[in-house]
């Protein structure tokens, strides 16, 4: 059993995996099929690899979990075609849907992200883009959370214009997201309302805003291995400081209701190939971790540094207290800090 108390700097066994990573915390920027060679690693060497994946995440994050807090301020009613989404077009899924939510009410849901010592507050809306009221009421209400709780902001609004993405660096948003999702090559097979190369232009008005980063994606859709390592390397192209993991959530109603086949070891071996594909950015375990990891999910924190807490946009989460104590248990620390254990300038230090 990996023991997070033991100093990874220390000795460990030239096993492959190990090698790789001392590869990558010498500066070795991992190929297509090494990415490719993590996915398709033997069950017998999963505690292996996590064992190397955990040395590059210690290097940039010590021992700490960021807790991130997802509140879906308008559910439903969107006009795209996403196959993933219980809130899309295509869906007949029995959610609860309703316009924006109130300030008061996004005021209350930022007070229990602090009060669950979460660094990040996303207030996510379903929609191909927000209307000029959103955005309105996005840019009005972000100064006062960031005021009375002291939260990061991250914001998930679709499809943004640059005048767009540079308001809502003016009015104190920290970070976007807008996920990839998939591959380039793959993205058509799961939504056809918008393109790939329209969530690229997003996240490159945001990026020229000012704005941080966060894109990641979602397995299990269906796609193949070697979409997964396409949209690992294309993270990586990008720069993204935060990477979202979910695993498909194949919820009824939806088109991909009975699509997903994922194991625990998937999952884990995922999240260590975006580990060592991104080694400094912020892989955060995401969407469907309880349904998917179940028993495993502790182990999910030895590559990945964050956690969404609470429940997800139309389905529940497992209760922060839980969460809490798995990560006390692992001997982790919660962080609401921005810095790295070490800078990750550090990274090709031998």
């Amino acid at each position: 059993m990996i023991n997070a108390s033991i100093n990874p700097a220390t000795s460990v066994s030239q096993s492959r995996w190990h090698a790789l990573a001392a590869q990558v915390l010498d500066g070795h920027h991992l190929d297509r099929d090494e990415a490719r060679a993590v996915l398709d690693s033997p069950d017998e060497e999963l505690l292996d690899l996590l064992a190397a994946a955990y040395r590059v995440r210690h290097r940039a994050f010590g021992n700490t979990v960021q807790l991130f807090f997802l509140m879906n301020a308008k559910s439903g009613l969107c006009p795209e075609d996403c196959g993933y989404c219980s809130q899309s077009k295509v869906s007949e899924a029995e959610i609860p849907k309703y316009n924006l939510l109130s300030a008061p009410k996004l005021l209350e849901a930022a007070r229990m992200a602090a009060a669950q010592n979460s660094k990040t507050f996303c207030i996510v809306i379903s929609a191909r883009g927000p209307t000029q009221r959103e955005m309105d009421a996005v840019c009005e209400i972000v100064p006062k959370i960031k005021q009375e709780h002291d939260l990061n902001i991250c914001a998930c609004l679709g499809l943004l214009t640059p005048e767009q993405a540079k308001r809502l660096a003016d009015a104190g948003v920290d970070k976007v997201n807008h996920n990839l999702n998939t591959s380039s090559r793959y993205y058509a097979e799961i939504c056809t309302t918008h393109t790939y190369d329209d969530r690229v232009a997003t996240l490159a008005a945001c990026r020229e805003a000012g704005l941080s980063l966060c894109s990641g994606g979602i397995i299990g859709m269906g796609e193949e291995l070697d979409d997964v390592v396409s949209m690992a390397l294309e993270l990586r192209e990008l720069k993204v400081e935060s990477i979202p993991l979910n695993f498909l959530n194949a919820i009824d109603g939806t088109p991909l209701e009975r699509t997903s086949a994922l194991t625990p070891r998937d999952c884990l071996r995922a999240l260590a190939m975006m580990r060592l594909v991104n080694p400094t950015a912020e892989i955060r375990i995401a969407g469907g971790r309880e349904l998917h990891l179940r028993s495993l999910q502790p182990l999910g924190l030895y590559p990945a540094n964050s956690m969404f807490v609470g429940d997800y946009l139309t389905t529940k989460g497992q209760l922060p207290e839980a969460d809490e104590a798995m990560i006390h248990d692992l001997g982790f620390v919660i962080t609401k800090g921005s810095e790295a254990a070490e800078p990750p300038a550090c990274l090709n230090e031998a």
